[in-house]
């Protein structure tokens, strides 16, 4: 049973995929980037009700009183990324429109990846560090300055149950750079759905939002540590058999 509700989830999102990407597409004379997110959010909602009928993967979120009351507030999300539910499930919860920093190699995806081309995120060539860094940096300040909030998973990949992989800094240079507090979010993703599986197990995914970072006053050595810190605390607590 869970290899069926997997295999009607993926052509699900098959299916779907193609019909909201076309829609997006064929906005992009008539729209602004932020109208077309609008139906992305729309697709992800969609998404995370399919997976709980079909794969019974539910989620509770924790912290919501974290995110500030003024959603025009500047805010870089960094994230745990255990599994691409992260991916579909942040722009349905958080309020505030979402920039992403994604590798480009997901740009060549069909449907997919040219929908997502339009949405004036920030795509990243993670085999030049240096270019990367460039175009975090330039475009990050673009973003915020549009209104978004820039989201980043500071590992760079998704990462397996209990890994401590070493986080990149460019999401705390951009804080530090743009004087931008810090929203940390961890989630056990990864027990249900672990990064290149098929199957999803049936279950309920937390999602703990923490209380916002501040920058003022810190270096990038000491902001970067209270960033992981908190999440990998926080995953001890939401997945403590995986450490």
């Amino acid at each position: 049973m869970l290899w069926l509700g997997a295999v009607l989830f993926y052509l699900y999102g098959i299916f779907t995929v193609v019909i909201f990407a076309s829609v997006i597409l064929l906005l992009i004379p008539f729209s602004k980037s932020s109208t077309r997110y609008q139906v992305g959010v729309v697709w992800c909602k969609l998404a995370l009700w399919v997976l709980s009928k079909l794969c019974g993967v539910r989620y509770k979120v924790e912290g919501l009183h974290n995110i500030p009351s003024d959603h025009q507030t500047p805010l870089i999300v960094l994230g745990k990324h255990q599994s691409a539910w992260e991916a579909i499930a942040y722009p349905a919860l958080f309020p505030n429109e979402l920039c992403f920093v994604f590798k480009r190699e997901l740009l060549l995806l069909p449907f997919f990846g040219w929908a997502l081309g339009s949405l004036g995120m920030i795509h990243i060539n993670r085999g030049d560090r240096e270019k990367a860094r460039e175009a975090v940096a330039k475009l990050g300040k673009q973003c915020l300055r549009e209104g978004k909030w820039i989201s980043i998973f500071p590992e760079g990949t998704r990462t397996p149950r209990g890994s401590l992989k070493p986080c990149r800094r460019g999401g705390v240079r951009l804080a530090i750079s743009t004087d931008t507090n810090i929203l940390p979010i961890a989630q056990n993703s990864g027990l249900l759905w672990p990064r290149n599986t098929f199957v999803k197990k049936p279950g309920l995914i937390t999602v703990s939002i923490g209380p916002v970072i501040t920058v003022a006053g810190k270096t990038e050595d000491q902001l970067q540590e209270e960033v992981e810190n908190w999440i990998e605390g926080e995953m001890r607590r939401l997945d403590p058999r995986a450490y």
